[in-house]
Parts: structure tokens; sequence; C-alpha cells
């Protein structure tokens, strides 16, 4: 054991169980998918527990072992990827984990749009200005360009501003929901959702699952918590239990604040963008507190400014490692005084630009808010795709590589790895069919938007893998990037 490690070992706290299960929980829980799941009722939660099974849990404790064999290395998935297929499917993963965010922007940012046009004290009036194209394109474009500036000042601001910004947009707000659900039901209150209703929905009909396939995308972002694995004191035991109870706590607040939402919304009534306010709405006026509304609704929107201000800062800062590398043109790899990626979210930043003018062409908010949904799922899950065959793979081209934290032998990784890979695999497929409960317009445009749009994206880092030049690579000698196992060792 290096002196190193044995410093770390002594002089750093550790994690205990209960506090990494909640910074992955903080890190997943995002309160604006809840509409979409309760278009479903009572089978919803055999949604949100079919995709932590065959995702959200393997996840976590495949991108685990991965982080932890590599904690000493730089690249994230990009090294993941990269050691097991090559360099070029290493970028190719990256950059989705990056871009598949750049694309996510609009519609996360759209919610944000519509909380802050609930901070009136007129229902009515606040539902026709959130459904206004216009606005909702200026707020957006707004919050956005804010964020970004934000960002430009350094990661001690992102710090501050994500870590109030998450307890009091998305963890307080929650608990409150389902508080106010159960208030509601215990005084009387007739519930809009029917309980007696199948737990199982049906799985013939694949028009009427196709939402589901979004719910993916609410458990993306556990790989992230894999950093973590040495920081767990005994982590080949206790880092799967705060996986396992991190996971049952997102699922339980997921179940719970969809059922939430269906009990004070009839189903006919939900709106994806609108759902959520209007049920605080609901409530609120049920105990007599309509002036919480504003409040809420201001909360909810810094909740959105810290979410994106989050992971603005993070894959484009991950993007920009690698391309110092020598895997980006020069231009993107400019920092400004304050060490921030200024050039990468700029360009960034002009793409959401452009996404966010197709407010105007969409039928409606809905629409736009779930193609770029279902557009992000597909990007997302490729990465998911590439990492899961990584792993398994990397048992295998690596196996003498020591592993601080081991997802068992290698049957048990293939059953993990498997059900990872396979549950990215369907929900990719499902994400190409047009929903029924949502006006997509044309099918056309809905399936030009998504093939033409996935092609495109998967295509770019091929492209830019193959004009590299020598000139790209800015890194000095004493921060070259560590070679792949398979360029230093002749066997492999």
């Amino acid at each position: 054991m290096s002196n190193s490690t044995l410093r770390t070992k002594s002089n750093v706290a550790k994690l205990s169980v209960f506090t990494l299960a909640i910074m992955n929980v903080t890190a997943v829980v995002s309160l604006r998918g809840l509409p979409a799941e309760a278009e479903y009722g009572l089978s919803s939660a055999f949604y949100y527990l079919f995709a932590a099974v065959v995702f959200l849990i393997p996840t976590s404790l495949v991108a685990a072992e991965l982080a932890a064999m590599f904690q000493d290395k730089q690249g994230g998935v990009f090294r993941w990827v990269g050691e097991a297929f090559g360099k070029r499917l290493g970028f190719v993963a990256i950059w989705l984990q990056w871009v598949q965010s750049t694309i996510w922007y609009p519609t996360v940012l759209t919610f944000g749009a519509v909380a802050i046009a609930f901070i009136g004290f007129n229902p009515a009036t606040d539902m026709v200005l959130a459904s206004n194209r216009i606005y909702t394109l200026i707020v957006v474009l707004s919050i956005y360009w804010l964020a970004t500036f934000i960002c430009m000042k350094g990661l001690g601001w992102v710090g501050k501003i994500s870590k109030i910004g998450g307890l009091v947009g998305t963890i307080i707000p929650a608990c409150l929901l389902i508080i106010l659900a159960i208030i509601y039901l215990l005084s009387g209150g007739k519930s809009q959702m029917d309980f007696s209703g199948s737990f199982f929905p049906d799985l013939t009909n694949l028009s009427n699952i196709v939402l589901a396939s979004s719910i993916f995308l609410f458990f993306a972002g556990m790989e992230m918590s894999g950093v973590h694995v040495k920081d767990v004191e005994n982590p080949s035991k206790n880092y799967p239990k705060a996986v396992f109870t991190g996971a049952l706590i997102t699922v339980l607040i997921f179940i719970l604040g969809t059922f939430s939402l269906g009990i004070i919304i009839p189903q006919k009534d939900i709106n994806l963008t609108q759902s959520l306010l209007t049920g605080f709405d609901g409530y609120f006026n049920y105990i007599h507190a309509p002036w919480l509304s504003p409040i809420i609704a201001v909360a909810l929107s810094f909740g959105v400014l810290a979410c994106v201000l989050t992971w603005i800062s993070g894959p484009s800062k991950g993007l920009l490692s690698v391309g110092k590398a020598g895997y980006l043109p020069p231009f993107l790899q400019k920092t400004n005084k304050n060490g921030v990626q200024k050039n990468i979210l700029i360009v960034q930043g002009c793409v959401v630009t452009v996404l966010s003018l197709l407010f105007v062409v969409m039928p409606s908010v809905q629409t736009f808010y779930q193609i770029l949904s279902q557009l992000t799922v597909l990007l997302y899950l490729i990465m998911y795709m590439l990492m899961f065959a990584a792993a398994i793979s990397l048992r295998y081209k690596m196996k003498n590589t020591p592993r601080p934290f081991r997802l068992g032998n290698n049957g048990f990784m293939w059953f993990i790895g498997g059900l990872g890979f396979a549950g990215s695999l369907l929900a990719f497929c499902l994400s190409f069919i047009p929903p029924s409960q949502i006006p997509s317009g044309s099918p056309a445009v809905w399936f030009s938007v998504l093939i033409i749009g996935a092609l495109v994206v998967v295509a770019a880092p091929f492209l830019i893998y193959k004009m590299r030049k020598p000139s790209w690579n800015k890194l000095k000698d004493d921060e070259a990037f560590e070679p792949f196992h398979w360029e230093t060792d002749k066997k492999a």
C-alpha cells in the first residue's frame, strides 16, 4: 500500500452509508418529470420500480467498480470505455455525456419558465402565460445565459448556489407535496386517482408505455456517484448499502410525489409542464393558504437554476479535460482567468439557443418538451450501453487490475451489466414511438427530429476524432493524459 493511500485513509473523513445515500438522492431527484408519470395512475409505481431494478441500481454498482478501478486516472467515462473499446468510442461516450445535457437544458428550463409564470396570484392567468411560447422562449434563454454567466465565475459560485438550490428547490418541495397529499386524504379530500386500478400496465400497447421510457432519464447521472466509492469505509460492503438505500429513497419520493399529483389533479387534466404547479395550487387552496403558491414557484425556479448550474459546469469540464489531450480543436480548449471552459460554454449556449427556437415551430410547448426529452434519452442511453458493455469487457481485458470495489464474480457482472444494458436498449427502442397521450404534431416531424438528430449528434465525435491533429494536444509533459493499458501492455 502506498504512502498516499495511507495518508488518505488516515486524514480524510469517511462518508457514512446514509450520507452517501442522500448525496445520491440529491444528485438524481428532480420533480419536473412527475406529471409525465402521473398520466399512468397506480401503474406509474410499476415503471419506477422497473427502471430502478434494471437501470438505477445497475448503473450505480457498475460505475462504482469502474470509478474505483481508475481512481487515479483522469477521463471518467472516456477512460472507462476507451480502455475497453479504444479512444474513438471513448471519445463518443464522453461527447454523448456532454451533448445530451446540452439538448436537455431547454426541457428543464421550460419547467423553470412555467414555475416563474406561477409566481402570480391568478392561477388562470398564470396558466395562460405558462402556455405562451414566446414567453417561454424568453425565460428559457434568460435563465440559461444567467446560469452560464455564473459558471464563468468559477466553481465556488456554482457550489454555493447548487447546494442551497438543491435543498430549497427539490428536497423540501418534494416532502411538502407528499405531506399535503396525506393531509388532503386524511381530512376527507376526494382522490382523483383510482387506486383500485391495476399495478401492472397494459404492455401490449407500446404507445401507452412510451412516456415511461423517459423515466430512465429521471435516474440518469448516478454514474457520477461512483467517484465516491473510496470515500466509504469498507466499500465492498457499505457502498452497495448506500446504493440500495439511496435508490429506495429516490423511488419512494418519485412514487409518492407522482401519487400526490394524481390525487389532486384529474388524469385528463394532467399537463407535462404545468401540473406540478397546479397541483401545489390545488393543495394550497384546499388548506386555505393560496399565498403559498408564489413562494413554492420561486423555490422551484431556484431549484431549476441550481440544477442547470450543476450540469453546465460538470460535463463540459470533463469534455475540456479530454479535449486538451488532443481531441478538440484549440478554440474549444480556451479557458478564462478562472480556469472555466469559456468557449465550450459559449458554443453550448448557442446550441441551446437554436434548440429553444423550436418553440415557434412545434405545435405546443408540451410537444417541444417531450420531443427534446426523448432525444436526450436516446443519446444518454447510448452512452450507458457503452458503459455497461465496457464493464463486462474489462473483466477479461484487464482481469488482473486491482479493483478496490469489485461487483462479485464475472457471472454476477454479466448479470448486473447485462441487465443494465438490456434495460437501456429497451428504453432506447421505446423512445422512438410517439406517445399517444400528447399531441406530437406530424409523425414525420417527430421521427425526423429524433432520427436525424441522433444520427448527427452521434456522427459528430467520429468526424472530430478523424480530423484531430497533433497540434491540438495542449497538455504539458507533467499534465499528459495517462496512456491506456493497451498502449503500454504489449500482451494486451
